[in-house]
């Protein structure tokens, strides 16, 4: 079957639309076509191509892509229809109602999103559940954890690059005296330093913690906490000072050792490539001398692989 490329500019959502349905048709999908369609369109596009899609057709487009696709392929790609609050909303969702309940995942994408994403896709989470975040995180977290998560979705947070120093060295006292100073934990403190600083603040806060102290606060949060509640401040603090570090890390656990992760390899790609792909593609290349690229082709195949591979972009 011979493959239609056809490239964004020339392409309205009315002839992408057209193009989707004819790929469809036949004997077998032109499943290379519906790559070379969808992974190179942002989310405006895709929304015009899925209304214009139900306007031509009478049908909804994610569902025809449900059963036009199967496996990995058709996780990334209806997970990539979405916008970006609304597959935050999605994954978190997902995680926090399966029946083995997933807070590693609640915790990754909640933790290591900017104060306004997070305040977007809670309207989002509300608007296609019929429920609060707040409710699902109350229901099926727990502990510090849960006291944590709360605090972090419902605190709006500074964005901007500013900090006050006398704060700082203020904060960095505060989290030693609830932590390794003392027997036993303050983790009232380090919830209220970690859901309320912005990411400038808390990334400043590291940094005086280690000249004052002589410790790294990741190795202090590492000491006095654990499990979920662990993860989460990690997370936050990880992403304060470099969230391309941060995924990563992840990128390379999802890739590492027997067996590839799929889930977490499509959730970090589908996120990020419309945030701060180019950033993460450097640093992966800075940490391991090898492009994204290069890891994703090696342990992937197909059509999935060239459809994570046309979202990275550039091979370098």
């Amino acid at each position: 079957m011979s493959t239609l490329i056809v490239p964004p500019l020339l392409s309205s959502p009315r002839d992408d639309a057209m193009h989707l349905y004819r790929a469809f048709k036949g004997f077998g999908t032109d499943t290379s076509a519906v790559i070379s369609i969808l992974a190179h369109r942002d989310a405006a596009q895709r929304a015009l191509i899925q209304h214009e899609y139900r306007a031509l057709y009478a049908e909804d487009l994610l569902k025809r892509l449900t059963s036009e696709l199967t496996g990995k392929l058709e996780t990334a790609v209806l997970l990539w229809m979405h916008d970006l609050p609304g597959r935050d909303a999605i994954i978190v969702r997902q995680a926090l109602i399966a029946d083995i309940l997933n807070l590693e995942t609640a915790t990754e994408v909640i933790c290591s999103r900017t104060s306004s994403q997070i305040q977007v896709f809670k309207q989002h989470y509300y608007a296609k559940f019929g429920v609060h975040l707040e409710h699902d995180i109350e229901l099926r977290a727990s502990g510090d954890h849960k006291k944590l998560l709360l605090a972090y979705v419902s605190t709006p947070r500074y964005e901007g690059r500013e900090v006050d120093r006398n704060m700082v060295e203020k904060d960095a006292k505060a989290l030693y005296k609830a932590g390794e100073k003392r027997l036993g934990t303050d983790e009232k403190t380090f919830i209220r330093v970690f859901s309320e600083r912005s990411a400038a603040h808390l990334a400043a806060v590291d940094s005086a913690y280690h000249n004052m102290y002589g410790n790294s606060l990741k190795k202090a949060i590492k000491k006095e906490t654990s499990g979920h509640f662990e993860h989460a401040l990690k997370t936050i603090l990880q992403c304060s000072e470099n969230p391309a570090k941060y995924f990563v890390k992840l990128l390379r656990k999802a890739m590492k050792g027997l067996g590839t992760n799929d889930t977490a390899l499509i959730r970090v790609i589908v996120t990020r490539t419309e945030i701060d792909m180019q950033y993460i593609k450097a640093e992966y290349l800075k940490k391991y001398r090898k492009t994204l690229n290069d890891a994703v082709h090696s342990e992937t195949s197909g059509h999935y692989r060239a459809f994570l591979l046309a979202l990275l972009g550039p091979n370098q």
